[in-house]
């Protein structure tokens, strides 16, 4: 399941993984992850030859519960601090380096393994995964992405909709026109807009696409 940010991937993948009984792998943590190491090291996230000069020096392990998916970092469980707006903000230069993305699926490949996982992120249908026999682009309003944004980042009292969505914009705009393995649509993939569904409804419609694969 592939998206912009705000779409409602998250959940959908966790609430459709439960439905079905399959692991579930949030990739998009993988690289906050690798974010938060790079600004806990000191590394200046916009200078790509510093960062990956240093890519393959963290060591990344992700849970595939999807009733408890985990991130963790040289063994620290860094699944609250990724999701902060300093990490997110700066994920989009990280992200774009090649080096770290080589390095990210081959570590996403290996947990796909065999199957039996609802993965989510911004190139799993076009680059990581491209023969999955269900693909999902799952999309929304800007003014809904930056609604539910907002919401997640309550705890922030600078994160208002309007700041979201600013953020937002921009991270769409670095993530959609980045030379590695940009933010796209596959050419198969089932495209479902969020903006007037709500959760339950989401997870029951692709829910409804596996069930029509041979």
């Amino acid at each position: 399941m592939d998206g912009p940010s705000g779409s409602g991937k998250s959940s959908a993948s966790k609430g459709v993984a439960r439905a079905l009984g399959l692991r579930y792998l949030d990739t998009g943590a993988m690289y906050r992850a690798m974010t938060w190491w790079m600004l806990e090291h000191g590394v200046p996230v916009e200078d790509a030859a510093a960062v990956a000069a240093r890519a393959a020096e963290p060591v990344l392990e992700s849970g595939t519960d999807p009733d408890r998916p985990t991130i963790a970092v040289d063994g620290t469980d860094v699944s609250e601090p990724i999701r902060t707006r300093t990490v997110t903000n700066a994920v989009s230069a990280v992200s774009a380096v090649p080096e770290v993305r080589a390095r990210l699926v081959e570590l996403q490949r290996a947990a796909i393994g065999a199957g039996g996982i609802v993965v989510e992120g911004r190139d799993i249908g076009t680059v990581v995964a491209p023969d999955a026999p269900v693909k999902v682009y799952l999309t929304a309003s800007e003014e809904a992405r930056a609604a539910r944004r907002a919401r997640d980042l309550a705890a922030d009292p600078g994160a208002s909709v309007a700041v979201t969505q600013a953020e937002q914009a921009r991270r769409d705009r670095l993530d959609s026109s980045r030379k590695a393995s940009p933010l796209a649509k596959a050419a198969d993939a089932h495209e479902i807009d969020s903006t007037e569904l709500s959760l339950a409804e989401v997870i029951e419609a692709v829910v409804r696409l596996t069930k029509n694969v041979d």
